[in-house]
């Protein structure tokens, strides 16, 4: 009996192409499935996002969100500073020196927190528009840009709850620039 024998029941079946029922050498396509190309596996063995994921633009609206939040406070400081010497007129703190300098101290953290609301702000902005092109740096800082909002929000409690939306903004940041997608986004490969 040989292979080519149409009476040998261990031959190729009539009618079927020859390698049908025979394990396949390595390199030769199965039958009924096209043949690819192996898969890469480029940067880590991870999927390469193209375009940013809606978690990541997310993190970063957020980002804005906390921005915006900090030029607010920083106006509302503004406005208290422009009204300052007016009010210290009408409380009556004009003639007492020692009165006098607890005001200027006063005005001088109000000053304080005007200008970090103000680099508040700016930080916040230079993130927000480094996402698109950024590294995991970008990544690292919105996380500790938003760790340090979150103590900022206490600052900002006594303007109408505006530190209650800067937490929560600040917290779902946090959690979107570590979930996974974004990971991977800051983490792409850059030609």
């Amino acid at each position: 009996m040989s292979y080519g024998d149409p009476n040998n029941p261990y031959g190729a079946p009539q009618g079927q192409p020859p390698g049908y029922g025979y394990p396949q050498q390595p390199g030769q396509p199965g039958y009924g499935y096209p043949s690819a190309p192996p898969a890469a596996q480029p940067y880590g063995g991870g999927y390469v996002p193209t375009q940013m994921p809606g978690i990541t633009r997310a993190a970063q609206i957020l980002l804005g969100v906390i921005a915006v939040a900090h030029v607010i406070i920083a106006a509302v400081y503004g406005v208290a500073l422009a009204q300052w010497d007016e009010q210290m007129r009408e409380a009556g703190i004009t003639g007492d020196a020692e009165a006098e300098r607890f005001a200027d101290l006063g005005k001088g953290v109000v000053v304080f927190f005007a200008g970090l609301a103000a680099v508040f702000a700016i930080l916040g902005l230079v993130l927000l528009l480094q996402y698109a092109k950024g590294g995991s740096s970008v990544r690292v800082c919105s996380i500790v840009y938003a760790s340090f909002a979150i103590v900022s929000g206490l600052f900002a409690l006594a303007l109408y709850l505006l530190g209650l939306v800067i937490w929560v903004v600040s917290i779902l940041v946090i959690v979107f620039c570590a979930k996974r997608a974004s990971t991977e986004w800051f983490r792409r490969p850059r030609y």
